[in-house]
This record gives structure tokens, C-alpha cells and sequence, in this order.
């Protein structure tokens, strides 16, 4: 009765549109107190500040740090340049230009709203321009854009393995061959979408030498170092995510500053929206917690895997039941707040089931990409809105449906398959 009463709260604070973190903070103090009277409530601040307290969660400042450095730089567009000047001139060539743009920025990045604007706004235009359909434009962005959460470094890993325990490293690394499979799943598509309708994707006669393409890579150097140091200095074990963060914001700011931004009134800026980026999330974070030591303390993870474990489902169905149940909640919660939510309530039951906590995560954010591009909640979709406003948000819209088909086929393989999520970090380990 005290549990309907306490989600009951939760459910009509989001109703009445309170923030999340007080919708979840404000019914687990209500949870706590119905089930230990007012020594529950001492327990409120001790699991905010328990989750807050970890050094792992540095990291998560300090990638939002890097990239909103870097959207303030031209690295957007000059990844996109040189993905074209590389890939060519043929059917679809720009929207696979894109693709590969966000997948390089994601991997500087790990904020997928990021990689939308910052190659979103050079590479629509550019597409329009061409002759490409509004839809295959957008849909190309929005889906692409969505591959900084699972390229590392990842903020979303960084967000579970705070939560589950399970080693961010390892999340990175594991990260790295859905990440590229989905980007080349999403490139294939647009290959063959393009050449079932060239209508949407004219083809666009022009030569680039190879005199043209190791130019361009003069442009596109400090990016690409700075990958080297970041996700190098994880995977050989010279640095933690933490300590490699650094040196991506370090690096992110000296590249702000190779491009112009010498402002204190822009430096300002910048500081300012991460500093709001990263305490908005580890409010919802930490607010979490106390709900979800609210539903510790009452037993409702362990009992809700005994439950599934004891039904006698196979594992598989199970699993399938979760992948749906995200997806559908991905489109009306935002990704961050869903894994923190839900990840203390599935991990215990995926365990239970015999699977890998490492390859669940990998396959939960894999899943809640979806959750960026879907509406009502798409972030990616307001995103490109906002940068190309010319764009009808009906279009945007309906040319993401297309894309998170892909993105659907690529989630069924890696949990039917759950070997392909993890040979990378076993073979690196």
C-alpha cells in the first residue's frame, strides 16, 4: 500500500511537470519516511551525497567540459569536410558523410545533442543545397548523432557504470563495436535507400584529389590526437576515465583556443552551460538514489528479479520483455534519467538470469539511442530543430522513423547475440 502510495506521488508530480529530480527525490523522502517513520528521513541525504561521492563520477563533468568546448570550435564542420573529401562524390555520399562526422565527433565527445549541432548545422544546409530530401537529411543527423552515446567517451556509460558498479572502462571499450556497427548499419541503409529512390539523393559530380584529402587532414589533427590521448590513455592503463577526462578538457580548451574563442565572456559561456549540463544531471542522479534506496530498503528489485527468475519464462523472453518496456519508456522519459531510474531495478534482474551487467549496459544504452531520436521526448530531434530552423520539426520527425528501424535491427542482434557485445573487452582485458 505504502509503495502505490509512493508511485502514485512520483507519477503526479510528472504529471503536474515537476523536474524529475524532484519528482524522484521528493517520493523517495515520502518512501523513506512511510517505511522507517523519521529516521528514514535521515537516510535522504546520506544516499544523495553517497552517490554524488565517487570518484568516477568526475569524469562526467569533465567529458561535458570537452565537448561543449569543442561546439563552440568549427571541429563539427571540419570532420564533415573531411569525411566528404575521403569518401567521394557518389549516391548518398553526403548524408554517409554525416554519419561518419558524428560518429568521429562522438568519439570527443560523448553528448550526441552536440554532435546534431555541431555537424547538423553545416551538413543540412549542405545536403538541401545538393538536392537531397528533407527527410533523409534530417533523419541522417538526428540517427548519427545519437552514436556519441555509445562511441567513447561515453556520458551515458559513465552514468551506469556510476550506478551498477560495473567498470566505465570496460563500458568504453565495449561500446566500440556497437558503435561502429551501427554506423555502418545506418550507412548501408542510406546506400540502398539512395539507390532505391535517387530522387532524395541526386548525385553531385565532384573530383577530390589525394592532395585534397591529406589537406584536409591538417584541419582535422588536434581532434584526432585528442582521441588518441583520451580513449589511448583508458585502454592501455595510463590513465582512469577520470584522469583521461582531464586531459580531454585540457586539450578541448587549448583547441577552443587555436580557433579563436579568447574571450573571457565566451570561455564564460562555456563554463557556465557545462557547469548547468553537469548539475542538472547529477541532481537527477543523486535524487535517484534516494529513490532507489527507497525501493532497496522495501525490497523491490529483489523481489521484482525472484519473481521474473521464478515465472519460468525463458531468459531470452524475459529480455525482450525489458528491451520493449525501454524503448517504450524512451519516448516519454529522457535517456539519462531512464538508465538512472531503471538500471537499479534490471541490473539485479538481468544477474539473476545469468547475463553480464557489462554486456546489459552496453545493450541498455544501445537501446535508449533510440529514446533520442523518438518523440515526444527526442532530444536529438529538438536539437536539429534548433539549429537548422527552416527544417519543419513534421519532417525531422518523420525521417528519423526510417533510421530507428536500423537502430531497432542493430539492438535485436547484440542481445541475441551477446558475445558480439563482449569479445572486445574480454580480448582487451
Amino acid at each position: 500500500m505504502d509503495f502505490a502510495l509512493v508511485l502514485i506521488a512520483a507519477i503526479a508530480l510528472l504529471a503536474l511537470g515537476a523536474p524529475i529530480f524532484l519528482a524522484l527525490g521528493l517520493s523517495g523522502v515520502l518512501g523513506l519516511f512511510l517505511a522507517r517513520g523519521s529516521l528514514g528521513l535521515s537516510f535522504a541525504p546520506t544516499s544523495l551525497i553517497g552517490q554524488l561521492d565517487s570518484f568516477e563520477l568526475v569524469a562526467l563533468p569533465l567529458f561535458i567540459l570537452m565537448g561543449s568546448f569543442l561546439s563552440a570550435t568549427p571541429v563539427g564542420s571540419l570532420l564533415f569536410n573531411a569525411a566528404r573529401k575521403w569518401l567521394g562524390s557518389f549516391r548518398g555520399s553526403l548524408a554517409i558523410c554525416t554519419v561518419a562526422a558524428c560518429t568521429l565527433f562522438g568519439a570527443v565527445s560523448g553528448v550526441s545533442v552536440a554532435g546534431v549541432a555541431a555537424v547538423g548545422s553545416i551538413a543540412v544546409p549542405e545536403m538541401l543545397k545538393s538536392g537531397y530530401s528533407q527527410r533523409l537529411a534530417a533523419g541522417s543527423v538526428v540517427s548519427a548523432g545519437a552514436l556519441a552515446m555509445l562511441i567513447p567517451p561515453s556520458v551515458p556509460f559513465i552514468i551506469y557504470g556510476a550506478i551498477s558498479g560495473v567498470s566505465i572502462a570496460q563500458l568504453f571499450i565495449g561500446g566500440i563495436v556497437p558503435g561502429l556497427t551501427l554506423a555502418l548499419a545506418l550507412s548501408l541503409y542510406i546506400a540502398v535507400r539512395t539507390r532505391l529512390h535517387p530522387e532524395e539523393a541526386p548525385v553531385v559530380e565532384v573530383k577530390y584529389t589525394w592532395s585534397d584529402r591529406l589537406n584536409i587532414m591538417g584541419d582535422i589533427w588536434h581532434a584526432l590526437l585528442l582521441v588518441i590521448i583520451v580513449l589511448g590513455s583508458i585502454y592501455f592503463g595510463i590513465a582512469t576515465p577520470s584522469e583521461a577526462a582531464a586531459f580531454g578538457a585540457a586539450g578541448a580548451f587549448f583547441i577552443a583556443l587555436w580557433f579563436g574563442q579568447r574571450q573571457l565572456a565566451s570561455i564564460g559561456k562555456i563554463l557556465a552551460e557545462s557547469a548547468r549540463v553537469s548539475g542538472a544531471i547529477l541532481l537527477i542522479m543523486g535524487c535517484a538514489k534516494i529513490f532507489g534506496d527507497y525501493l532497496n530498503l522495501i525490497q523491490v528489485p529483489q523481489t521484482f528479479a525472484a519473481s521474473l527468475v521464478d515465472s519460468g519464462l525463458p531468459a531470452p523472453l524475459i529480455m525482450a520483455g525489458i528491451m520493449l518496456l525501454l524503448i517504450i519508456l524512451g519516448m516519454l522519459v529522457d535517456a539519462i534519467s531512464l538508465i538512472v531510474v531503471t538500471a537499479p531495478i534490471f541490473v539485479p534482474v538481468v544477474t539473476a538470469l545469468g547475463y553480464d551487467p557489462l554486456w546489459f549496459g552496453i545493450v541498455m544504452v544501445l537501446n535508449l539511442e533510440m529514446a533520442v531520436v523518438t518523440p515526444p521526448v527526442g532530444l536529438n530531434l529538438y536539437a536539429l530543430r534548433g539549429v537548422c530552423p527552416d527544417l519543419p520539426i513534421e519532417q525531422i520527425i518523420r525521417g528519423s522513423l526510417p533510421f530507428v528501424l536500423v537502430q531497432l535491427a542493430v539492438l535485436t542482434l547484440f542481445v541475441a547475440f551477446p558475445k558480439l557485445g563482449l569479445w572486445l573487452p574480454q580480448f582487451v582485458q
